[in-house]
């Protein structure tokens, strides 16, 4: 999933104009686990029980650091970009935060490494979204038709809402796909409000939808987002649909690309 969210970091690099910086973190909790003489690693295919030494784990970090630099070399060749890999070590989050700024996106393969290929939100992805002051954009590769949209949630707070909107419109006008807007019932956005962030998000003049929740309940959430075919989700952390009850689950659970902006 780190490839694949290269793929799409190189992609907007390649229509901003904007450097890329990858991350290669080597965990420093992982090489302190590995220098404990009783300890083993067992082969998630095989089941399979075998030593596990700081030398080992060393030396496939180096091979894997490798690896990206060629990954990141090739994503970007011919695209005329400047690009970097950083080597640090530490924890993920604490060596990311302070190298993304607000005007950053910091894009993340969705799944962690104790999840299953694709289906879950890992534990550094959900503390990066919560703390990141940039644009982040939590990606996995999923199909796309022309019959589907990009939806983004807003509430009051309109400081937050121009930030999803920001985001909405890239996503729009990158995905060549219409937008749905998601509001909670008791949003009290003038009519008059509503109507100018349709024409803002109508970038391609093909008609931006409307949706208001009745409740904060999943199934509801849910069913909208299959009515509306929806093939990516935009929402600002200050949204309160952002933080209701099982939203996270809800997020994994339907496999889809989302932009969480601050």
């Amino acid at each position: 999933m780190s490839y694949a969210a290269l793929e799409a970091a190189t992609d907007i690099a390649r229509r901003t104009g904007a450097d890329v910086l990858g991350v290669f973190v080597e965990e420093a909790n992982l090489l302190r686990s590995a220098g404990y003489g009783f300890a083993r690693e067992v082969g998630a295919a095989s089941g399979v029980s075998r030593p596990f030494s700081t030398d080992l784990v060393e030396e496939r970090m180096q091979r894997m650091a490798e690896h990206a630099r060629k990954a990141l070399a090739q994503a970007m060749s011919g695209q005329g970009g400047h690009h970097t890999l950083n080597i640090v070590r530490g924890e993920v989050v604490d060596v990311v935060l302070p190298l993304a700024g607000p005007e950053d996106v910091l894009v993340l393969g969705r799944t962690g490494w104790s999840s299953g290929y694709g289906a879950r939100l890992g534990s550094t992805a959900r503390t990066l979204i919560r703390k990141s002051p940039s644009r982040v954009l939590l990606w996995c590769k999923r199909p796309q038709s022309d019959r589907d949209r990009v939806v983004v949630f807003l509430n009051d707070h309109e400081p937050a809402n121009q930030r999803a909107i920001s985001a909405a419109v890239d996503a729009s006008r990158h995905r060549h796909l219409p937008v749905t807007l998601i509001l909670p019932s008791d949003t009290e956005l003038t009519n008059e409000r509503v109507e100018s962030i349709k024409r803002d998000l109508d970038v391609l003049g093909s008609g931006t939808r409307l949706r208001q929740l009745a409740g904060f309940d999943l199934s509801s959430i849910a069913r909208i987002l299959h009515e509306e075919r929806a093939t990516q989700l935009v929402m600002s952390r200050e949204c309160s649909l952002f933080r209701a009850p099982g939203m996270e689950e809800l997020v994994e659970g339907l496999n889809l690309p989302v932009t969480v902006t601050p």
